[in-house]
C-alpha cells in the first residue's frame, strides 16, 4: 500500500530544517553580536587613524591655491616609514615647541631637505644656488628675501604656497623629520576640488 505525501501547505517543519526553536539566534544574542562588531569596527578605525591614514580639515589659506580653506585632505601617516621626505612633498607636521601655534598641526610644502642651502631673493627660491621652478605658488607671491640658511641634518625647510600669508620655516625655523606626521596625498572634499596634491 502506497504512502501518501503530507499536504504541502507552504510551511516547513522544524524537523525538516534541522533547527529547533532553541537553536535559533535570540534577540539578546543578536544585540550582543552587533555590539561586538561595532566595537571591533571602532577599534580598527582608531588604529587606521593612528598609524595609517588621517583626514584633516584645512582652516587657513597658507597653502592657497593648492589647498583652499575648508578643504578636507587625506594624509598617509605610514608614508615616511617607507620613504624619505623630499622637496615638493606636502606634509603634515607638529610645529616646533614655543612657536605660538598652540600645538595645532600644520600643513606645508617641503622646499629643502637636510644639508641644502636655502635662499629667498625677492620671492624667488634658490636651493644650493639654483633657482627652483614653483608652479604651485600663488601668483601674487611675496617679494620677501631670506637666508642664506643651511638646513641642519635630520630637518626640513618648509613653506606655504601662499608665501605672503604663511607662517613657515622663515618664521618658525626648520622642522625635525621626527615631527612629520605624514604626507598629504589628496583633497577629497569638496568634490569639485578633489584631486592628487602635487
Amino acid at each position: 500500500m502506497d504512502r501518501t505525501d503530507p499536504i504541502d501547505n507552504g510551511h516547513v517543519s522544524e524537523r525538516e530544517t534541522g533547527l529547533a526553536a532553541s537553536d535559533r539566534p535570540s534577540t539578546k544574542s543578536f544585540i550582543k553580536q552587533s555590539i561586538i562588531l561595532i566595537v571591533i569596527s571602532l577599534v580598527i578605525a582608531k588604529l587606521i587613524s593612528a598609524f595609517v591614514l588621517q583626514t584633516i580639515w584645512i582652516p587657513s589659506g597658507s597653502m592657497v591655491p593648492t589647498i583652499m580653506p575648508g578643504d578636507r585632505v587625506l594624509v598617509a601617516k605610514f608614508y615616511y616609514r617607507i620613504f624619505e621626505p623630499k622637496a615638493g612633498d606636502v606634509i603634515l607636521f607638529h610645529p616646533p615647541v614655543g612657536t605660538g601655534d598652540g600645538g595645532i598641526d600644520l600643513i606645508k610644502r617641503v622646499i629643502a631637505v637636510e644639508n641644502s642651502k636655502v635662499v629667498e631673493e625677492k620671492g624667488k627660491m634658490f636651493i644650493d644656488d639654483n633657482e627652483i621652478d614653483e608652479p604651485y605658488i600663488r601668483e601674487d607671491n611675496s617679494n620677501a628675501s631670506y637666508g642664506p640658511l643651511v638646513v641642519p641634518g635630520g630637518e626640513l625647510f618648509v613653506m606655504g604656497d601662499n608665501r605672503a600669508n604663511s607662517k613657515d620655516s622663515r618664521f618658525i625655523g626648520t622642522i625635525k623629520e621626527e615631527e612629520v606626521i605624514g604626507k598629504a596625498l589628496f583633497t577629497y572634499w569638496p568634490i569639485n576640488r578633489a584631486g592628487i596634491l602635487r
